[in-house]
């Protein structure tokens, strides 16, 4: 099953500046220091921003369950990264009402 209303999914930047790429934000530093090996960084966060909602509009959900902020969904897929390489992550989004666009909430590696 895919991700509903896939098309409208949205990566709110914050949580790529301030999250992903931040090495002094204290869950995020570790996350960005894996995707900067990647070669993500400030120059080319539209790229990370593209590959992670490629993943949410190319593969299916891997699981879903209700949390008290609204129906979370984690979808596994592969990212082509700026270094060249290929790795498999999981991405985390929810659908929070009443919107129902899903929001991404994180990403980890498989």
């Amino acid at each position: 099953m895919m991700l509903p209303n896939y098309e409208n999914a949205y990566v709110p930047e914050s949580k790529l500046t301030g999250y992903l790429l931040s090495e002094t934000h204290a869950v995020g530093k570790a996350k960005a220091k894996y995707f900067r090996s990647l070669g993500y960084a400030e120059n080319n966060i539209d790229q990370l921003k593209q590959d992670i909602l490629m993943i949410a509009k190319s593969y299916e959900i891997t699981n879903k369950f209700e949390t008290n902020f609204g129906l979370k969904h984690t979808i596994d897929g592969q990212l082509s990264t700026p270094n060249g390489s290929v790795v498999r992550i999981t991405t985390v989004w929810v659908v929070e009402p009443p919107d129902d666009r899903p929001r991404f909430v994180t990403v980890y590696p498989v």
